[in-house]
């Protein structure tokens, strides 16, 4: 049987008022350093199958009690990684950075007290400027997933260069590119690096809100930065703490090559985004899909840089 356009929109509407009721989240601490677990995200997009639950998450358990990298893409699911991460260090939570604006690393932040919640300053701007926006796109993706949810603001601008939790050090690094404001955060103890966004592990970079040239100049400082392993914000640990940000820049240096080459070539945004992908990625999840994503984030800039209309003059 076809169903005609108006009959589908009729049916989706029923389910709009009257949603299934979500499954809980399963959320699994892994060791992965001394006082430091993982929460790994799903390598996917966001879609109602995971919940939005798709970026990696630590807890780190301090002499001044728990702290969270990340807290999650809706209420419920910070409310399910609080009881989790207290149960595991025995201590209540104290801090919970959110590294950039993106809503699966931190819609969850109305389970806490926003005075625990540490951000960049651009990232509490970016957030008052979009955040409304992204918070309405996540219940379009999820829907009861995310009932409760509200865009709450972080109440803690970081102005430091270091926190210390009883004795345990953290130290929070500055950085943008893949956002405005990209947060990374090194733990002294073990040199675990947090590298949120900026780094991406056998998963393909997202580029929404991309600046590739800043992005770039971020994976440079990461790279010359005494640490050991390095948590990327998607994918598996990187246990030499190396590779996984090689590898994002590599994808960066290719997509904006490849794209830049399709624009001169005179193809279209369909025809860019079914270009080959180089063999060398073919472990990455969901290049293809992040690929084509990137060719909407992407292609209208470098039109309007390559391909100027001839009436306007550059400046000299």
């Amino acid at each position: 049987m076809i169903l005609s356009r108006r009959a589908m929109l009729g049916g989706m509407a029923s389910l709009a008022a009257a949603p299934a009721r979500a499954a809980d989240y399963v959320i699994t601490p892994v060791a992965i350093g001394d006082g430091i677990w993982m929460v790994r995200g799903a390598d996917e997009p966001i879609e109602s199958r995971n919940g939005g639950a798709i970026a990696n998450i630590a807890i780190i358990a301090t002499p001044a009690g728990t702290v969270l990298w990340e807290c999650g893409p809706s209420l419920r699911y910070a409310r399910a990684l609080r009881q989790v991460a207290e149960q595991l260090t025995g201590a209540r939570i104290v801090r919970v950075y959110v590294s950039h604006l993106h809503p699966d690393h931190g819609m969850g932040l109305a389970a806490f007290d926003p005075a625990i919640v540490a951000a960049l300053p651009g990232t509490i701007a970016a957030l008052v400027a979009q955040g409304q926006g992204y918070a309405d796109g996540m219940y379009r993706l999820l829907g009861d997933w995310m009932r409760g949810t509200d865009l709450i603001l972080p109440g803690r601008a970081i102005m430091t260069a270091q926190e210390d939790f009883g004795g345990r050090a953290l130290r929070p690094l500055a950085l943008s590119g893949h956002s405005s404001a990209d947060l990374a955060l090194l733990d002294e103890r073990t040199g675990m690096l947090l590298g949120g966004d900026l780094v991406f592990n056998d998963r393909a970079p997202s580029t929404p809100t991309a600046v590739l040239p800043a992005w770039r100049a971020s994976l440079d400082q990461l790279q010359v930065l005494p640490h050991g392993a390095l948590l990327p914000g998607h994918g598996p640990i990187d246990p030499a703490g190396i590779a996984a940000i090689a590898q994002t820049g590599d994808w960066l240096n290719w997509l904006e090559g490849a794209l830049t080459q399709a624009v001169r070539d005179g193809l279209d945004m369909v025809e860019a985004g079914n270009l080959p992908i180089p063999d060398r990625f073919a472990r990455m999840a969901v290049a293809r899909y992040e690929m084509q994503r990137s060719v909407s984030h992407l292609y209208p800039g470098l039109e309007a840089s390559l391909l100027p209309r001839i009436d306007i003059k550059s400046a000299p």
